[in-house]
This record gives structure tokens, C-alpha cells and sequence, in this order.
């Protein structure tokens, strides 16, 4: 049996403007604009594949994307609480005009009956149906009928909300269930956004607002909506940085673009996953370039100091205490140790000396560093390893101590070979 959901969840959407989009190959001349484009595309293309599987026509697209520079461009109306749920409300039964009564094909929708139950929800008027009642009658039929098929919806009755509270008299099943999903939408929305209506002008303005609503002629009122929100979303992000990101402008036309060519498919400059992977590492080098420049600093100012040996890999250790023993471990030996670990600006983020214990583990398990390193030490020797990123955690870093490209200082004493 589907879940119920007593309140919808949607927006009002504004009329398309009718503009038409297509896709394109842009020009990136740069890493911002590659950005911007990368993030337009990977949301598009989410927005196709998670919102748009049963309708992606030139339309739609056009709508959503009128939506978008609506948004961008202030031009959404800020409401109140109760204006928004009414716009909400509207729109779900506008959906459900498709979908059936609570999104059940086997349902017809009639908004006369459902909007007079919506209504005497609001206030309180038990004279049709009480509240206990509706909700038991109506869960009992939603799982009934989701376990009936031959069940089949007639077209739906069209309406608008009226404004007071109104005995009506229900001819049928049908009329009943109707009557009752929309006195408990009603009850819900009187406890928890018209609680305070003192006035009454909570009310009307929910009221008018979902009429609104249903007169909105969008494919899509939901998605618009989205769009919407998107737009005025990345228009917010702009005093402070793309996604948070100083370093990066917002160049909202090829945003835009991006999300055109995500919703189309088109992915010549790259695909949805390669332009997430994309996002990723230009935001964590914006971020940690610096440690990464600071370590290839710090590593090429240590290599010239007395005793620093620095092999092929790039990889530099010295000599604390030499091991009077002649074996060395392979690759795939297990090693039991103890050891301590700093970043280059002495703070140390893992010490098995502070725990009091020593640790064993098979060296083809560790960071690359690790590996090559305490197979040139001998049992008893203790060594320094200075370990750049890439043959340490990476561009990733690891957990809230290790930092994204960052350079580690390990003292290490080997001592034992299993």
C-alpha cells in the first residue's frame, strides 16, 4: 500500500513566457565558466531523469526554464504562509486533475466535493462527516482500493474553492472519498498554518491563492515552481560566490545553457557524471590549493637538508635510530609498529604512542608511502617519512583530520616483521 500524505506538496508556478530553448555547445574559456556550465548540466540532467520521466517536451523544458530566469530575476512573488499553502494546494489538485484523487488513478477527482470537504476542514463544520470518521474511512478505502485493479476514474469534475463552510449531501462512494480527503486536508491546515487566523483574512488569502493556482495553465506547475526556486537560489549565491565559493562568479547564461543540455541529453562537452566529478575537484583544489603548494614547498625546501633522502616516488625519509637487524619486509609482509603522524604545521592527527599500543597491519594495505617506506627500515630502526599527497590520502584527504592534498610527516619504529 503507497504511503498517504494528508498535505500536498507543490507551488504555483507562473504562465511560460513561451521562450525556446536548445541545445548548444557553449564556449568555456575558462575554469569559471566550466563551473557554471557543469553545474547547470548536472542539475538538468538529474531534473530529467528524477522530475521529468513522463513528460520532457519542448514545453515542459521551456517553462522550467522561463521559471528559472523568473527566479534569477526576482520577479517571484513572495508570499505568506498561508498564500503558500494555498498556492500549494491548488497546484497538487491541478496535478491531480492527471493523476486522480491523492495521485490513485482508480479515483475520480471532483474538486466541487473536495474543496466544500477542504473548506469545512478549516472550520471545523462536522455536520457532513466527523473528523475521526474521515480519517478511518478514508485510509480503510486507499488501501482497499489499492488492492482492487479493476477499479477505473471517470473524468474529473473541475471547480473552484469556495469561501464558507457548506452542508453538502453525498449521492455516492466516490463523492464520500472526495468529501473526506478534503476535510482532512482542511483540519491539518486550520492546526498548523491558520491556527491564529483571527481574522479570517488568513483564510481568504489561502483561499484566493488556490484559486490561482488552478487557473495556472503550465504542463507542470511543480516544476516550475522548481525552477523558480533554482533561479532565485543561484541569484542569492552571488554576493558570496558560486556555491559558496568566492573564487568563482556567476555567469548565469551559461548556467543556464547547462541545464538546457542536461534536459536535452546533449553531452558533447561532457556528461552528467564527468561534470559532477568536474564540480568536486575544482571546488577542493579552490579550496586546499594552497596546502598543495604549501607541500610542494615544504617537501622541495626538506630535500636539501642533511640526512633527507628522497627516492624516485618522490617519497623523502631520514634515519632517526638504524635497526641492527639485515631483513626488511616485502609488500606483503605484516608489520607491527608504532608510530606518529603530523601534517607540516606540527598538528598530529593520529599517534599510536599517545594510545600506548602498536599496530599491525599488512603493508600492501596502507598508503602508498607507508608501503614503500617501512620496507627500507630493518626491525628496531625508527624512521621519518615525509609523504607528498599523491602517494599519501590524495585530493580527498581522509575523515576531518587529514586535509585534501596534504603533505604528512610520519615517524615510524618497526618493530617486528610476522
Amino acid at each position: 500500500m503507497r504511503k498517504i500524505s494528508i498535505l500536498f506538496v507543490a507551488a504555483l508556478a507562473m504562465v511560460s513566457c513561451g521562450n525556446t530553448y536548445k541545445a548548444q555547445t557553449p564556449v568555456l574559456t575558462d575554469q569559471n565558466d566550466s563551473v557554471n556550465y557543469a553545474l547547470g548540466l548536472v542539475n538538468g540532467a538529474q531534473l530529467k531523469m528524477m522530475q521529468m520521466q513522463n513528460d520532457s517536451s519542448d514545453k515542459t523544458i521551456a517553462e522550467f526554464m522561463d521559471a528559472l530566469q523568473r527566479g534569477y530575476d526576482g520577479e517571484v512573488e513572495e508570499l505568506s504562509e498561508a498564500a503558500s499553502v494555498g498556492q500549494n494546494i491548488g497546484t497538487a489538485i491541478k496535478m491531480s486533475e492527471k493523476t486522480g484523487l491523492a495521485d490513485n488513478p482508480a479515483w475520480t477527482l471532483n474538486e466541487k466535493i473536495f474543496f466544500q470537504g477542504l473548506v469545512n476542514g478549516i472550520y471545523a463544520d462536522t455536520t457532513v462527516m466527523l473528523n475521526d470518521f474521515a480519517r478511518d474511512f478514508f485510509q480503510n478505502a486507499y488501501q482497499a482500493a489499492a488492492e482492487d485493479s479493476t477499479l477505473k476514474a471517470g473524468k474529473p469534475v473541475i471547480a473552484k474553492c469556495p469561501k464558507s463552510a457548506k452542508t453538502i449531501t453525498l449521492k455516492s462512494y466516490n463523492d464520500s472519498l472526495n468529501y473526506a480527503f478534503g476535510f482532512l486536508n482542511g483540519s491539518e491546515i486550520k492546526m498548523y498554518v491558520l491556527q491564529l487566523d483571527t481574522t479570517g483574512q488568513q483564510t481568504q488569502d489561502f483561499i484566493a491563492n488556490l484559486n490561482k493556482a488552478l487557473n495556472n495553465k503550465v504542463s507542470n506547475p511543480q516544476l516550475v515552481n522548481m525552477g523558480e526556486q533554482i533561479g532565485k537560489s543561484i541569484k542569492e549565491q552571488e554576493p558570496t560566490g558560486l556555491i559558496g565559493i568566492p573564487e568563482l562568479a556567476t555567469e548565469f547564461d551559461l548556467i543556464k545553457q547547462g541545464f538546457v543540455n542536461g534536459l536535452y541529453n546533449s553531452f558533447e562537452v561532457m556528461d552528467a557524471d564527468q561534470a559532477g566529478q568536474y564540480i568536486q575537484q575544482t571546488v577542493d583544489f579552490i579550496k586546499f590549493g594552497n596546502a598543495k603548494a604549501e607541500g610542494e614547498k615544504f617537501l622541495a625546501e626538506n630535500a636539501l637538508k642533511d640526512g633527507v633522502t628522497v627516492t624516485e616516488s618522490g617519497l623523502q625519509y631520514e634515519v632517526i635510530t638504524a635497526g641492527k637487524g639485515s631483513k626488511h619486509p616485502t609488500a606483503e609482509s605484516t608489520v607491527k609498529v608504532h608510530y606518529e603522524g603530523k601534517l607540516i604545521n606540527g598538528t598530529v592527527f593520529d599517534s599510536s604512542y599517545q594510545r600506548g599500543e602498536p599496530i599491525e597491519f599488512p603493508l600492501n594495505g596502507v598508503i602508498k608511502g607507508w608501503t614503500e617506506g617501512v620496507q627500507l627500515m630493518t626491525v628496531g630502526s625508527k624512521y621519518r617519512f615525509y609523504i607528498p599527497y599523491n602517494l599519501g590520502y590524495g585530493e580527498r584527504g581522509a575523515g576531518q583530520n587529514i586535509p585534501p592534498y596534504a603533505t604528512l610527516i610520519f615517524d615510524v619504529e618497526l618493530l617486528e616483521i610476522k
